[in-house]
């Protein structure tokens, strides 16, 4: 195993999960235990200490007769003979080589990037810290998913942020423009000035250029970006399009090598978000332990959380279609920080844009994910209190079995009733029985909502 990192990490664990036998080494680049790079942005709030985000114990890898090689990387791959290079200077034979190499920060080519933090390891998470403690104000430079979470992060430590974004709107990959506005004035009003439709020409020790000005910062903070990390793979003559090249079963052009989460590449898609990853992660190990050799990959439906200390945040889908496509059901209030849109194609949601806190989140998910027929009345499903609306599905009463609680790790309420009545009383022994949780963590209500209702209705204390 090349790669100790959410994906790598939940591998080995679903590998012993099946099979107690197998040797299994592990080479992980970072010197640290795996821990949850989505929940890096609450570490960076103050919200969740580095040691919450951990996702294995120190203990585990001996008490699951795993070699672990913590701070050693993969240097090279040999085919023919079929053994991995270490940068210690080990040679260690495979008979299966799962590459999980992830993706790194993307820096962009200007002057004075190296005065620039990237926001991407816990590593980066704690520079990031060390030099808020002394800064007066802050630039973060990219407005993606991660830009957004960092500006968040710093300004809820009551540090001044400005974020500045090349694109006409905010994650303009998951929103459409009215989104996007209506996300940047709900951050100016927890204190994070957005100025998009910038190019950076410049970072200074005093602050940021721009092709429209200048932003003054002592801590500049890169989320530009990230890209697959495929250097070992392309050396070793595997093919490499954005990302490792994979089928169906994860595995490479060579059938002994297997690649998953954001270094690989399936069906043209390279997937930068936890619940893919792990989906394949659980696919693969399948596979290579007998368990399920028929078992494949087909692809994953995206639900994007952003995680961001008083923003409620989820797009899914095809967010970007207009009226010429789709059916678009659209309501948008600025001053409260509400915007929601439905995409629908066919009867069925396609896309869907919540921002702002509302009930509909969980129904919207289910339907998007198991593609169920929508009620005549779209009203009811962007405002589920309303009289006469349409029943969502957000009470656990109403809610069915199937119903999928955790996107990360495909936990249905049916899992979680199993739980519970296997003894699990509490939402910790539900975590610890399903994972649920354990991956962006927005599902947390969710559970414990769903364990309480349990307890309520047999009479029992959770």
């Amino acid at each position: 195993m090349v790669g100790n990192g959410m994906a790598g990490a939940r591998f080995v664990s679903e590998v012993r999960a099946r099979d107690r036998r197998c040797a299994i080494t592990v080479f992980g680049a970072e010197p640290r235990q795996p821990y949850n790079r989505v929940l890096l942005s609450n570490v960076l709030a103050g919200t969740a200490t580095p040691e919450q985000v951990r996702l294995v114990d120190p203990a585990w890898y001996g008490e699951h007769d795993v070699e672990a090689y913590l701070g050693v990387g993969a240097v090279a791959v040999d085919r023919e003979s079929r053994t991995v290079k270490a940068d210690d200077g080990s040679v260690t034979p495979y008979d299966v080589l799962v590459l999980a190499t992830g993706s790194e920060a993307v820096v962009p080519p200007i002057p004075g990037a190296a005065r620039g933090v990237a926001f991407r390891t816990l590593g980066d998470c704690e520079r990031i810290l060390a030099a808020a403690a002394s800064a007066r104000r802050a630039v973060v430079i990219g407005g993606g998913l991660l830009g957004v979470e960092a500006a968040r992060g710093l300004a809820g430590r009551g540090l001044p942020v400005t974020l500045l974004h090349l694109a006409g709107h905010l994650m303009e990959r998951q929103l459409d423009a009215e989104a996007g506005l209506v996300l940047g004035q709900t951050l100016a009003g927890l204190g994070v000035e957005t100025k998009t439709g910038v190019t950076v020409t410049a970072i200074s020790e005093s602050g940021v250029a721009t092709d429209s000005g200048f932003a003054p910062a002592d801590l500049v903070v890169l989320a530009c970006g990230v890209r697959p990390v495929v250097g070992l793979a392309a050396d070793a003559g595997l093919r490499i399009g954005r990302g490792i090249v994979v089928d169906d079963e994860m595995r490479t052009d060579d059938p002994a090598i297997f690649a998953i989460g954001e270094c690989a590449q399936h069906e043209g898609r390279v997937y930068g978000l936890v619940a893919p990853c792990w989906e394949q992660a659980g696919v693969l190990a399948d596979i290579v332990t007998g368990a399920d050799p028929h078992a494949r990959y087909r692809g994953s439906r995206l639900v994007t959380r952003l995680k961001a200390a008083r923003v409620e945040l989820a797009a899914m889908g095809e967010t970007q279609l207009t009226e010429d496509d789709a059916e678009i059901v659209r309501f948008s209030h600025r001053h409260t920080g509400t915007y929601r849109k439905l995409v629908i194609r066919d009867g069925r949601l396609v896309g869907a844009i919540l921002l702002g806190e509302t009930a509909a989140v969980g129904t919207l998910t289910q339907l998007y994910d198991r593609g169920g027929p929508l009620p005549r009345d779209r009203t009811g499903l962007l405002f589920p209190g309303l009289a006469g609306a349409a029943p969502v599905a957000d009470s656990p009463v109403r809610m069915p079995d199937a119903a999928k609680i955790c996107q990360c790790n495909n936990v249905t309420k049916g899992q979680i009733r199993a739980a519970w009545e296997a003894g699990a009383r509490t939402a910790a022994d539900v975590t610890a029985a399903t994972r649920a949780t354990t991956g962006c963590g927005t599902c947390r209500d969710a559970v414990e909502g769903i364990v309480g209702w349990l307890c309520e209705q047999e009479g029992v204390s959770a």
